[in-house]
């Protein structure tokens, strides 16, 4: 279950209107969210096929979807472990020089990002598949990798997509 949290204001009269003009002392859900990938009709078949397979739980942690609902995105945890399907192939995985790991029998390029999470990209698939494991989560290593390795492996063929 995703948290919900809330802030507590003390203000004055004059200072509460200008606080609910601007929802300043709103409180509201901190909901997951993740940008849909837009893959061709074929990359979407397979992400549909591979939604189907994945795991309620991933490294431990319960499956919560981020927002918007799709079949190419899903969510674990709270900090959440984001899955993306049919993302755009990586600019860095034309750099020969890239970092990658194999999880189970599926090669993924690493990439740390700026803000210490990792985002990890499924290679040498008719799709790609994109999980980001948030800076809270980046002790568990390649771990999670290995919870996605058979949904990937029995959906998304080997093979290079464009």
């Amino acid at each position: 279950m995703i948290s919900r949290r809330r802030r507590r204001c003390l203000v004055s009269a004059p200072a509460l209107a200008l606080l609910i003009a601007s929802a300043g002392c709103s409180s509201a859900d901190e909901e997951v969210k993740a940008t849909v990938p837009a893959p061709d009709s074929k990359v979407t078949e397979l992400c549909r096929n591979l939604d189907k397979q994945l795991p309620e739980k991933v490294d431990g942690l319960a499956r919560v979807d981020p927002a918007p609902k799709s079949e190419l995105t899903a969510g674990w945890g709270d900090p959440a472990i984001i899955l993306r399907c049919g993302v755009a192939k990586p600019p860095k995985m034309n750099d020969p020089e890239a970092d990658g790991v194999t999880a189970d029998g599926v090669n993924w390029l690493i990439e740390e990002q700026d803000d210490g999470s990792f985002r990890f990209t499924s290679t040498l698939r008719e799709a790609y598949v994109e999980v980001t494991l948030p800076k809270e989560r980046a002790g568990s290593g390649v771990s999670p990798l290995t919870d996605f390795a058979a949904p990937v492996k029995k959906t998304i063929p080997e093979g290079i997509s464009s």
